[in-house]
C-alpha cells in the first residue's frame, strides 16, 4: 500500500497524539509546565512563540526522544510516556519527523535517502520502489532520484526531507522549523506545497515555527506558546483576532 491512501483513513475525530499536563524540566529550568494538546487525524496544528518558549520541547516529547517529568503522552490511545518514564521507543511510534538541518545523509543518493527507512522496515523491493517512485512524483522530482543532496537546491532538499519523512506512512509529521533558513520566495512557496501535500494524502501535522505568517498559512488550528506554558489554542481566524492581525 502506498502512502497516497493515507486519504482513506481520515478521521477527524480521531486522537493521533494526546498530552495530558505535561511538564519538563532542564538544569532545574521549567521549560513546559502543565501542557495539555491533542492533534486529530488530518489536523494541522502549529506551535508558535519565540526562541526558548517550549515549543521545541513539545516535538522531543511527542518523538519519544526525551520523557515528560510529570503529566502523560498517548499516540492512538496508547500510552507512549509518563512521569520520567518512556514507555514506548521512537522508532515504535510511528511518527516522521522534519527538522531545520533536514539530516540528509550526503553519502546517499535521493533514492538512498528515502530508501533507508523502507529498507529498515522491511519491505520488499518491488514495494520500495513502488513507494520511492510514487513520493518523488508527488513533489515533481522523479528525475532526481539519482542526485546527491549536495547536488540539490534548499528547496530540493526540503522536499527530499519530507518524502522520507512520509513515504514511511507515519501518522503523525513532526515538523520543527523547517524553511527558517530559506529565502523569503522559497519559504512561500514550499508552504503551499507542504500544504497541498497534506491536503492531498490527509497526515496529521505538528508544526513548529516563530512566524506568525506561517503559522496562519499553514494551521487548521495554532497553539501559542510563552515561558512553557500554553497562552492560546484555537482556530486560524480565533488567533488572528487574538493576535489583531490584519
Amino acid at each position: 500500500m502506498g502512502y497516497i491512501q493515507f486519504q482513506d483513513r481520515k478521521d477527524h475525530q480521531m486522537k493521533i497524539v494526546e498530552l495530558n499536563s505535561v511538564s519538563k524540566m532542564y538544569k532545574g529550568v521549567k521549560v513546559l509546565d502543565g501542557v495539555s494538546l491533542e492533534v486529530a487525524q488530518g489536523e494541522r496544528v502549529v506551535i508558535l512563540g519565540p526562541s526558548g518558549c517550549g515549543k521545541t520541547t513539545i516535538l522531543r516529547l511527542i518523538a519519544g526522544f526525551i520523557a515528560p517529568d510529570a503529566g502523560s503522552i498517548s499516540i492512538g490511545g496508547e500510552l507512549v510516556s509518563k512521569h520520567g518514564r518512556i514507555i514506548k521507543p521512537p522508532e515504535q511510534r510511528n511518527l516522521g519527523m522534519v527538522f531545520q538541518d533536514l539530516a540528509l545523509w550526503p553519502h546517499l543518493s535521493v533514492k538512498g535517502n528515502i530508501e533507508f527507512g523502507l529498507k529498515a522496515r522491511g519491505l520488499s523491493k518491488s514495494e520500495r520502489e513502488h513507494r520511492i517512485g510514487e513520493a518523488l512524483s508527488l513533489v515533481g522530482m522523479a528525475d532526481y532520484a539519482d542526485r546527491e543532496p549536495a547536488e540539490l537546491s534548499g528547496g530540493q532538499q526540503q522536499r527530499v526531507a519530507l518524502v522520507r519523512a512520509l513515504v514511511l506512512e507515519p501518522e503523525l509529521l513532526l515538523m520543527d522549523e523547517p524553511l527558517s533558513s530559506l529565502d523569503q520566495e522559497l519559504n512561500l512557496r514550499l508552504r503551499k506545497e507542504i500544504l497541498g501535500l497534506q491536503q492531498k494524502i490527509g497526515f496529521a501535522m505538528a508544526y513548529v515555527t516563530h512566524d506568525q505568517d506561517e503559522a496562519f498559512d499553514l494551521a487548521s488550528k495554532v497553539v501559542l506558546m510563552r515561558r512553557g506554558v500554553m497562552e492560546f489554542k484555537g482556530t486560524v481566524e480565533e488567533a488572528k483576532r487574538y493576535f489583531n492581525y490584519v
